[in-house]
């Protein structure tokens, strides 16, 4: 003997159906917003490695003249050449993060979520992505030495991310 609910209107399988339904639509939503909120907290991640002072040569900032800025009067010394205006920046040593000269690397990055809908529910591809084309010879050492920063961005965002995707749904 088999009993079921089918869906004809006004049976239970019909209201248990469209709750089914309102359920899976509200969590599809919630992992779209978490896919946003992810992507928010690579860009924070992103902000913060890419920002504050590097360890490599000093050099002075093309196309600025005029007075030198309180940065650059801190590195005169270690300019070892004599400054006729303009300011003064330190690049990145080899194996650190890039330095900020002009702060492109830092500004320009696109954010993207993507919900891929599959039968099972829905899957979030949540990425930042650099509009520099530069990023990647950072990165790879092309044409220089390494200044690695992708990874770190991902192990300083990896704990939030999975704080976000762990959260329940209510």
């Amino acid at each position: 003997m088999k009993l079921w609910v089918d869906g004809a209107e006004g049976s239970p399988g019909k209201a248990v159906r469209a709750a089914v339904k309102d359920q899976v639509n509200f969590i599809n939503r919630k992992a779209v917003s978490r896919g946003n909120r992810a992507v928010n907290a690579i860009r924070s991640a992103e902000l913060k490695v890419l920002k504050g002072q590097r360890s490599g040569r000093v050099y002075r900032k093309p196309g600025t003249d005029g007075k030198a800025n309180r940065n650059t009067k801190k590195m005169l010394k270690d300019y070892g050449h004599k400054l006729r205006g303009g300011q003064l920046y330190r690049a990145s040593a080899p194996g650190e993060a890039p330095a900020s000269r002009t702060d492109n690397l830092r500004k320009h990055w696109n954010k993207h979520v993507v919900p891929v809908y599959k039968p099972g529910g829905v899957e979030i591809i949540a990425q930042l992505e650099s509009q520099e084309k530069y990023a990647d010879a950072l990165e790879n050492g092309k044409g220089m030495a390494r200044r690695p920063f992708k990874e770190r961005i991902q192990e300083l965002a990896e704990p939030e991310i999975k704080k976000i995707y762990s959260e329940p749904y209510r």
